[in-house]
């Protein structure tokens, strides 16, 4: 009788802990979901030694997990003068054979970058990262952003107030936190759950790890309540879900720290009301000014009033920073608007664009909105939007400013030519922008006008994407949806130039003809006569193509001992893929990015005829083929 008790007891434990493990199993079973992957755009002064350091280090990370459990660390190495910095850290809700999985996954995947002087991989599980330079206490703007859950979710009216409360309370603790991390299930009334963690790097201070929680935070807003998110950061993680991703014993009790201190003295409570009360009035008023000076109406375009705000500009700094816009600051002028250089009170420089929109309420109302949006768009191949300033009609954005101006002066101007190096890290730069645009941003942006004027070069002559989502403010009788378009002829796809049919690969499209141009040093628009043919650079590189003589297209200026003859024509057949006639052929830019970095190109990937867009008929109207928002009438021609 005995014996048969004591079966039943470990019967009733063996129910109670597969229960637990049943609601807990995806956490064992849910595949590394990499996250987000980027390259330092530099390569080592010694990548021989550099990667030596880089291998010690994954050994040595790698042995501290398997023998001491660690699911946080950093390594220096210095081999020959040249310095290696290396962070690796796990979920803390993982296992050790769990995180050594994640490790093993994250140090295999980030070789991809194997040439360059630094490299990230983030999974939703683990992250790993080396550099040259060292950057044990960043935390904001490198490879940060959102993703979003595929499945959207059911939930009741009250599942987003609970959710942001979870968000919130979480953000909030974390950075008080020992090791800076949290973990919490929060009961919704419909009987679900939300489970959610955050973490930051243990090297950061308690003030940048809560700036990037509060970055986190935002970001999600965006996934609420539909789906579940995951926020990233250079030194932060944020994610919630319904679906349990870790124990239900791995879960964290917060509060209290978030509970205020008190010094329980009597006159210092008094004294912390009273002074809350005037902060107050000071606060409300405060904001009843600023809405008086301010009075942009609030849009609620794709969740963008959730998203941090840009900087708002009083118009009269503006105007003293570019010396009332003095055609002396002016920089150039392009389809939104014109473009100054201005120094601000404090000594920095930005670019001050004053955009030409017209007036329209529709536009008044979505400004804010569509701003807010584009200001918390991070990435290096991007002109990060600083702030913005609305007067009357007018309407002004504040970028960084990049002192070596467009790539278009480079290669079509007397800036001095391009290297084969600098032009092949501006080809993959644009590409990866252009990719985080499309698929990484938690709202997909299509540029609509990418061309070289656009695309702008930083002290080291690195890439940055100008104007990304300012199409989105055109007024409707000057957006994709009439005759006119917000394109630039020569590097406007033909489906949205004739059919104003739009999509990813309308961009797609223009980046090969922007890949044409450097390779060759010639404008799209450019007519070279060939053999009794007037040719446009397409025209001439696919026929150039067909005949298997590539190499002919590439510029004289660049030395032909700088690049290999392999990899050039590669990447002329990748431009052709992206050239294409049907927008359903042409690669994503993240298969571009694959293309780029492969050694070869698979059968099933050869081009297929482009459509070549004749400008002729603009010429004949007045405008110009390089101007933005022109009305045109196209026709295509064959190719021969």
């Amino acid at each position: 009788m005995k014996k048969m008790l004591g079966l039943l007891k470990l019967l009733a434990l063996a129910l109670i802990w597969w229960s637990s493990s049943v609601e807990h199993a995806d956490a064992a079973t849910l595949k590394t979901r990499l996250i987000n992957t980027g390259c330092s755009p530099f390569n080592a002064s010694n990548a021989r030694s550099f990667l030596a350091n880089v291998n010690d280090s994954f050994s040595e990370m790698r042995a501290e997990i398997s023998n001491q459990s660690k699911l946080f660390g950093t390594s220096q190495k210095s081999r020959s003068g040249t310095l290696t910095y290396t962070m690796f850290q796990c979920r803390n809700y993982l296992s050790k054979n769990d995180c050594m999985s994640c490790f093993d996954t994250a140090s295999t995947q980030i070789r991809n970058c194997s040439k360059a002087n630094g490299a990230r991989v983030i999974y939703n599980d683990c992250f790993l990262r080396y550099e040259s330079e060292r950057f044990y206490q960043q935390t904001n703007e490198l490879g940060s952003g959102v993703t979003c859950g595929n499945t959207s979710l059911k939930t009741t009216r009250d599942f987003k107030v609970i959710g942001q409360q979870a968000l919130t309370e979480i953000q909030t603790a974390t950075p008080k936190t020992k090791g800076f991390y949290a973990a919490t299930k929060t009961r919704v009334d419909d009987g679900s759950s939300i489970y959610a963690i955050a973490q930051c790097v243990e090297t950061a201070a308690e003030s940048d790890c809560l700036k990037c929680m509060q970055v986190a935070y935002n970001n999600l807003q965006s996934c609420l309540p539909n789906t579940d998110g995951t926020a990233y950061d250079a030194g932060c993680f944020m994610r919630y879900s319904t679906t349990p991703f870790f124990a239900a014993n791995q879960t964290i009790d917060i509060r209290s720290y978030l509970k205020q201190g008190s010094s329980g003295k009597k006159w210092g409570i008094i004294g912390g009301v009273v002074g809350g009360f005037v902060l107050l009035l000071i606060l409300l008023f405060v904001w009843r000014m600023s809405r008086k000076r301010n009075k942009i109406h609030r849009g609620d375009i794709l969740g963008a009033t959730e998203l941090r705000g840009p900087v708002n500009y009083k118009y009269n700094d503006l105007k003293a920073a570019t010396k009332n816009f003095s055609a002396e600051n002016k920089l150039g002028e392009g389809g939104f608007g014109a473009v100054y250089k201005g120094t601000l009170k404090n000594g920095k420089i930005v670019a001050i664009k004053k955009l030409v929109l017209g007036k329209s309420s529709k536009m008044e109302d979505d400004f804010e909105g569509e701003v807010k949006l584009i200001s918390n768009v991070h990435h290096r191949n991007l002109v990060r939007l600083l702030g913005c300033c609305s007067k009357g009609e007018e309407r002004i954005l504040v970028y960084e400013y990049m002192a070596n101006s467009s790539l278009d002066r480079f290669l079509f101007g007397a800036k001095g030519s391009l290297n084969w190096q600098q032009r092949y890290d501006i080809i993959l730069g644009t590409e990866r922008g252009l990719a985080y645009l499309h698929e990484e941003f938690h709202v997909s942006i299509i540029h609509r006008d990418i061309k070289t004027g656009n695309i702008l070069l930083d002290d080291d002559l690195q890439p940055k994407i100008a104007d990304f989502g300012l199409a989105r403010l055109l007024p409707g009788d000057r957006s994709h949806l009439s005759t006119k378009f917000a394109g630039t002829l020569g590097y406007t796809a033909p489906e949205y130039a004739m059919h104003g049919q739009l999509s990813e690969k309308a961009d797609t499209y223009s980046y090969g003809i922007v890949v044409l141009e450097i390779i060759s040093g010639q404008k799209s628009t450019d007519v070279k006569n060939e053999e009794e043919c007037r040719e446009y650079l397409l025209q001439r590189a696919w026929k150039l193509y067909e005949r298997g003589l590539q190499l002919e297209l590439v510029d004289e200026a660049i030395d032909p001992n700088e690049y290999d003859a392999e990899e050039v024509k590669k990447i002329i057949e990748i431009a052709l893929l992206c050239t294409q006639a049907s927008a359903a052929s042409r690669p994503t830019m993240s298969e571009v990015v694959v293309l780029l970095k492969s050694k070869s190109l698979m059968e099933h990937m050869r081009p297929t005829m482009p459509v070549f867009v004749d400008t002729n008929m603009i010429n004949r109207e007045g405008n110009s083929a390089s101007s933005s928002n022109a009305t045109v009438s196209v026709s295509v021609l064959s190719a021969r």
